[in-house]
């Protein structure tokens, strides 16, 4: 959930190190610092709050030195502090530390009895410590984090130095993400950090650590250890072809804006290359999916969690058309923990935007132990769910930096219209008519997409209307049937990350069951009701809260005939059927990101959520 960025080698560091830092702002942090070897001596800089405050300390009091290591932490062990904030240091050694470690109390108190103090309320100064306790016994710093490391029990991403070794940055990852960045043969600097995104500035060649790797990072050069067996490891280097200009907001008042416009994009870009008209084909080679395999199967399980999990759910509507696959979607952090009736003819695909969902992660690991295929979804390339799968599915939504999910969620549904359709014609359950009418929608959906953007641009905002009406309210409802069920989950759920409301979303056909009893006049309801086979039912739906007195945020087709008694109206162009869930969720993120802005909240960066969720 945290930022981490390593230096070595650029004389300041401190300015990379803070630049990183704020590249990594979108993960959601309560505290900040840095540490730098700074004429042989250690110097660190911390502070509560935003890296604002981190800032101004080092306005004040400039680090000079060429090797340094910097974090933003969201509290896990430990309130929010500066006491508390990273690095942790123990003697001429510090560390930053993404994750948790199942037994530092264990070690702690060993620590304690040997005669070290402790200074914070945190599992990672044990690691800082047990570093310094084997500097302490004559080891060299890659070998006294090599034996640490073998102490710690739990998930992690940790990055040392020592004032002692002052060209050198130590990295070890397990079950939290790392990478390394590397500088070109003239420029002297090699880099480290938790998201590719925070040195993108000044390296695009990247190597990204698997688990149970330590990375040596010098100026000089890079080597990589199993931590294991302590053996060195060869290393493959990507080529990050996105530029640092993408993750910049553009103009646009905040990320999440910016990114639920860049969505006509994301999803051409996802589509690009996959499909064809010309050939009526659905082309994912990269999936490693045959007909032999889906014809084995007994099962498909789509796994995910939050949002990915909306999209799952829409995804089984789908791959049920268009396949006729029998299909479980899963809550990553409850099947980890159920001995779910897995085996080698089981299918299971994970769905993560980060690829490093902790759950989702622990989950296909359990998928792989009783046989499973294990196949993902994932906008990461290179991150820890795609590098565990036999086979992966790559969204190009391009970094997202906003907390609150858009175009990772929408790429996702289109790579999910895909998969079904591609397994539909392997299965030859698919027509040919059926097909084209499928990619021929696909193919327009951008256009849709982009129309449906438009009608908060064009004209009077009516999503600004109604923050202004109903900013203040306590609670609403999201109503749903079919595949836009799901969608009115993910309504509720971005006004709630956002906006701070409580919001639930509902199947529309489940009113009566007891959510009724929640309307009356305070208590606004979203209908989703454009022009589909459930219309007629949602419609009767509609008319049960009105009956009630509660007011209604219609969203509906344009053209349609207009609705008694409907308080704001949100109208769609005319879509397809299997492509309702990807525009119906274009209002959903709007409604929630204007109520957020009109509300004053921190819209990029909501109180208590983090963007890559790397702990349980």
């Amino acid at each position: 959930m945290c930022g981490i960025v390593g230096v070595a080698g650029h004389n300041p560091c401190m300015d990379i190190v803070l630049d990183g830092l704020r590249k990594l702002e979108y993960r959601g942090y309560d505290s900040a610092g840095i540490a730098v070897i700074e004429d042989g001596e250690l110097v660190t800089a911390r502070s509560q709050g935003k890296l604002d405050n981190l800032a101004k300390k080092l306005w004040e009091r400039p680090l000079t030195g060429s090797c340094g290591i910097g974090h933003t932490r969201w509290a896990t062990h430990g309130k929010p502090s500066e006491d508390n904030a990273h690095p942790h240091r123990s003697g001429s050694v510090a560390v930053v530390h993404n994750g948790i470690i199942e037994n530092h109390m264990e070690l702690k108190h060993e620590l304690t009895e040997a005669g070290y103090v402790f200074h914070s309320e945190t599992d990672t100064e044990v690691i800082a410590h047990l570093v310094a306790q084997h500097r302490s016994r004559g080891e060299g710093l890659k070998d006294a984090v090599h034996s640490a490391m073998k102490r710690l029990i739990g998930a992690y991403a940790i990055v040392v130095i020592d004032a002692t070794e002052p060209d050198t940055v130590i990295g070890a990852r397990l079950a939290s993400p790392l990478v390394v960045g590397l500088g070109g043969v003239d420029d002297h600097q090699n880099f480290l950090a938790s998201d590719v995104s925070a040195i993108l500035s000044h390296t695009r060649d990247i190597i990204f650590l698997d688990e149970g790797q330590l990375a040596v990072v010098r100026s000089t050069g890079v080597e990589l250890f199993d931590i294991a067996s302590g053996a060195p490891v060869q290393y493959a280097t990507t080529r990050i072809t996105w530029s640092p200009a993408m993750a910049e907001k553009g103009g646009y008042k905040h990320f999440m804006l910016k990114e639920i416009h860049e969505q006509p994009r994301a999803i051409a870009d996802t589509l690009r290359g996959r499909i064809s008209l010309e050939r009526n084909a659905i082309d994912l080679p990269e999936l490693n999916l045959t007909r032999e395999r889906l014809e084995q199967a007994r099962t498909i399980y789509l796994v995910a969690c939050g949002t990915s999990w909306h999209a799952a759910l829409v995804g089984r509507y789908q791959l049920e058309d268009f396949a006729g696959l029998a299909v479980h979607v899963e809550l990553a952090s409850e099947m980890r923990y159920r001995n779910a009736p897995l085996d080698g003819s089981s299918i299971v695909i994970a769905i993560s935007q980060s690829g490093e969902t902790a759950d989702t992660l622990a989950a296909i690991r359990e998928a792989k132990k009783k046989g499973a295929t294990v196949l993902s979804i994932c906008n990461v390339i290179g991150s820890s769910i795609p590098r565990e799968s036999a086979g992966t599915l790559y969204t190009h939504a391009g970094p997202e930096i906003g907390v609150a999910s858009t175009k990772a969620f929408t790429t996702q549904l289109v790579a999910l219209h895909m998969l079904a359709l591609h397994c539909g014609r392997l299965l030859g359950r698919l027509s040919d008519d059926q097909c084209r009418r499928e990619i021929d929608a696909l193919v327009h959906a951008p256009t849709l997409v982009e129309q449906t953007l438009a009608s908060a641009s064009d004209g009077p905002n009516p999503y600004l209307a109604i923050a202004k009406r109903w900013h203040e309210a306590h609670s609403m409802l999201f109503l749903g049937r079919g595949t836009l069920y799901p969608i009115a989950l993910e309504g509720a759920l971005k006004l709630k990350e956002i906006s701070y409301i409580h919001a639930e979303g509902q199947a529309a056909g489940e009113m009566k069951h007891g959510p009724i009893a929640l309307i009356d006049e305070r208590v606004p309801t979203v209908v989703l009701n454009p022009r589909d086979a459930h219309y007629h039912k949602v419609r009767s739906n509609l008319a049960e809260v009105r009956a009630r007195s509660g007011p209604v945020i219609l969203v509906t087709t344009e053209g349609d005939e207009p609705e008694p008694g409907v308080d704001h109206t949100l109208t769609l162009p005319v879509v397809p059927t299997s492509l309702l869930a990807l525009v119906c969720s274009i209002p959903m993120q709007l409604l929630a990101y204007y109520m957020a802005d009109f509300k004053g909240t921190d819209v990029d960066q909501p109180r208590n959520l983090a963007k890559s969720v790397t702990v349980e």
